[in-house]
């Protein structure tokens, strides 16, 4: 692996585990990967499960993410979740604007900027989640959907704020489908995400952005995806629920 930018993979677990499931993946996941170095290695569980993966991966080479949150720092806000407390559970990155919140529960350009406001604000490091659905990639519509998605997702984020903010390209249409973009496919869009941060900032800001694929990734298909000049890693579904998986994804060469 030659990369300049630090791969990062990570596993989405939606809404799946409880604390006492999340505990023991956690558990049987942390000596399959002991011994990685040279890349970033983050767990997303459910809310309910945050705290038992925190304790689990303290001092271990596991990251911890939440699925969502707030961008209000707290409030009458029933089922929410602040920023405050996902530092304080622990976390140190938040998903931000995964299609699936878009799809089900009404996230838009604004709520999601005004999320990954809040995760910067606060110290949290998002990963802000872009992509097209089946029909608009077939309507000829994937540049616009994703510069759309690229520009207000980051509206109004300094410089300095977008070192810290990786971007995760998830073509709605290979979520939990079983159906992947080609290698080629997924690296044309990294490139067009990384030429619109150039854009929007600079060549140096978009050379050191980290862009994660996620979409079917599995331990067969990751290493042709990671090959690609434009993927620093992938945000990953369905095989982070299985602890010798996710760790072949983890561990890819």
């Amino acid at each position: 692996m030659n990369k300049k930018r630090v791969p990062i993979i990570a596993g989405n677990w939606k809404m799946n585990m409880t604390a006492t499931q999340a505990r023991e993946l956690t558990s049987k996941l942390i000596p399959l990967v002991a011994n990685v170095k040279d890349r970033d290695i983050v767990l997303s569980p459910p809310f309910t499960s945050i705290a038992a993966v925190a304790e689990t991966i303290k001092g271990t080479n596991i990251g911890l993410a939440a699925q969502n949150l707030h961008w209000e720092d707290k409030g009458a806000f029933t089922g929410e979740i602040s920023a405050d407390m996902l530092l304080d559970s622990g976390c140190k990155y938040v998903i931000i604007g995964h299609s699936e919140r878009r799809q089900y529960f009404g996230e838009t350009e604004e709520t999601v900027n005004r999320k990954v406001k809040q995760a910067l604000k606060k110290g949290l490091l998002p990963i802000l989640c872009v992509g097209e659905t089946l029909a608009e990639r077939e309507a000829g519509r994937l540049n616009e959907i994703i510069s759309r998605q690229v520009t207000g997702g980051l509206k109004d984020i300094s410089t300095d704020d977008m070192k810290k903010v990786v971007i995760a390209y998830e073509p709605v249409w290979a979520i939990g489908t079983g159906k992947t973009a080609t290698p080629e496919q997924a690296n044309e869009v990294h490139a067009l995400i990384r030429q619109k941060v150039k854009a929007l900032y600079s060549t140096d800001i978009a050379e050191g952005l980290r862009i994660q694929y996620g979409g079917s990734v599995t331990p067969e298909n990751v290493s042709t995806l990671m090959a690609m000049p434009d993927i620093d890693g992938a945000l990953v579904g369905g095989a982070s629920l299985k602890p010798e998986s996710f760790a072949a994804l983890v561990r890819f060469t």
